[in-house]
């Protein structure tokens, strides 16, 4: 049975769920960055997935990717499988900015994560899963 990580839990807020994958979103508020976990047990690589699986990941990823490009007008979308600290198969989606502390380079360790007010994590929230729900995202459900 499928399980979240505890650590994608700890650091992640539910936004809502795609047909394959929950929906996080990073309590890093750095930066626009989303998560996507496809909802399949003991998988660690893309190439684990069945190939139905393996599209429709690739299917939420660019929806993904596309709406947040258009919501926070990033300069350019980094999206990532690393997974050295959590195997458990999650997929990153940073927008990212000419702006931003780290450009043009990773964002992982280059500042110290930034906490969201309250306000501010459920503006977030609720607009990500407002743009996504006529893209087949079903809003916050809990786990």
């Amino acid at each position: 049975m499928f399980q979240l990580h505890p650590q994608l839990e700890a650091d992640t807020v539910l936004v809502g769920r795609f047909p394959l994958s929950l929906l996080l979103l990073s309590r890093d508020a750095n930066y626009p960055w989303c998560i996507l976990v496809p909802q399949r047990e003991g998988v660690k690589e893309i190439y684990q997935l069945d190939a139905a699986d393996q599209r429709q990941l690739l299917q939420e990823s660019c929806t993904l990717a596309e709406c947040m490009a258009g919501l926070f007008a990033a300069d350019k979308m980094n999206i990532a499988t690393i997974g050295n600290m959590v195997a458990q198969l999650h997929m990153h989606h940073i927008a990212r900015f000419k702006s931003d502390a780290a450009w043009p380079g990773p964002v992982w360790g280059a500042m110290a994560p930034v906490a969201y007010s309250e306000d501010m994590l459920a503006h977030r929230v609720a607009r990500i899963a407002a743009s996504l729900e006529p893209q087949g995202l079903v809003p916050d459900q809990p786990l």
